[in-house]
C-alpha cells in the first residue's frame, strides 16, 4: 500500500505547490506559519528544512518532520551533501522527501536515487522506526515500507554550469521527481549576474528539460512577486520566503512605523 503525502498531493494538482524555506530550528516558528486558516484560497504544502545553510541539523530533524507533518504540510529535507548516511538520517526521521545540493551530472542523480529508496531499487538500509510519525494515517510496517519508494520526493538541485550543460541526462534519470534552481549558486557558480540573460537563459533551460522528462521544476524565490512570476511561467514547486527574511523585513518594518518613517517596499535580494 503507497501513501499520500501532501507534497505529493500539491505537485498533481492544477496550481504549483508553494512552500516555504525554515533555516530555525524551531517547532513554533513552523507550526505558526501553518497552523489554522491561511486566509487565502491556498496553503503551504511543504517546508524546506534548510540543514545545508541554516541553524538545523541532525538532531532537530524528528521534532521539526512531525511538527510540520502535523500540519498537513510535508517536510523536505536539505542535506548538508548528497552522502547517503545524510540521506539515510532525514528519512528515517520522518522527512517526506530529501533534496541534495549541487547535482552536476547524471551520474549524481543516480546515485542519489540510489541512497533514498529501498533494496531493489536502491540501497537505503532499514530501520523507519520513527519514520511514520510524521505522516498522518501511515501505520508503521507496510504502510510505510511498501509505499516508501514511491511515496518518498525525490529532488536535486541544478545550481551549477555542470548541471546546466547535463540538465537533459540529469532530468532522465529514473526516481528523480523533482530539479530544483537554487538561483544564487547557479549565478555565483556560472560567474554571471543574477537575473541577467545568461542566468535567467538557464533556468528556462532546466525547467523546459524537467517538463520534457515528465518531471518537475521547482525554484527559490526571495518574496511573493518573484513567485508570483515563477507560477506564470510554468514552475510547479516554488519557495515563496524564508522566515529569516520575513521576520527582519516584518520588526523593521515595524520600527520604521513606531518611528515615523515611511515603509517602502521593493524587491529583496537575499534570503
Amino acid at each position: 500500500m503507497s501513501f499520500s503525502t501532501a507534497i505529493k498531493s500539491s505537485l498533481e494538482g492544477p496550481s504549483p505547490a508553494f512552500g516555504f524555506w525554515l533555516t530555525l530550528p524551531s517547532a513554533g516558528v513552523a507550526k505558526t506559519i501553518l497552523h489554522g486558516a491561511s486566509g487565502c484560497s491556498t496553503k503551504f504544502s511543504w517546508v524546506l528544512v534548510d540543514a545545508e545553510h541554516g541553524l538545523i541539523s541532525d538532531h532537530h530533524y524528528y521534532e521539526l518532520n512531525n511538527a510540520i507533518g502535523s500540519e498537513g504540510a510535508s517536510p523536505i529535507i536539505r542535506v548538508p551533501y548528497a552522502e547517503e548516511w545524510m540521506i539515510k538520517r532525514a528519512l528515517d526521521a520522518g522527512a517526506h522527501g530529501i533534496m541534495t545540493p549541487m547535482c552536476h551530472s547524471e551520474a549524481d542523480a543516480a546515485k542519489i536515487v540510489k541512497y533514498a529508496k529501498y533494496p531493489p531499487l536502491g540501497t537505503r538500509g532499514y530501520g523507519p522506526m520513527f519514520a511514520p510519525h510524521s505522516m498522518p494515517g501511515v501505520n508503521p510496517g507496510p504502510d510505510y515500507d511498501d509505499g516508501a519508494n514511491d511515496g518518498i520526493t525525490v529532488a536535486v538541485q541544478i545550481e551549477s554550469r555542470s548541471g546546466v550543460k547535463n540538465v537533459e541526462k540529469i532530468a532522465a534519470v529514473p526516481g528523480i521527481d523533482v530539479l530544483f534552481i537554487g538561483p544564487f549558486d547557479l549565478a555565483k557558480q556560472m560567474g554571471v549576474t543574477r537575473c541577467g540573460e545568461e542566468h535567467e537563459g538557464a533556468i528556462q533551460r532546466i525547467l523546459a528539460a524537467a517538463h520534457a522528462s515528465g518531471k518537475k521544476a521547482a525554484i527559490f524565490c526571495t518574496d511573493g512577486n518573484d513567485a508570483r512570476a515563477r507560477a506564470e511561467q510554468g514552475f510547479d514547486m516554488i519557495s515563496v520566503i524564508t522566515d529569516v527574511g520575513v521576520f527582519r523585513t516584518g520588526m523593521l518594518n515595524e520600527l520604521k512605523t513606531a518611528n515615523g518613517e515611511n515603509v517602502t517596499g521593493g524587491a529583496r535580494e537575499g534570503y
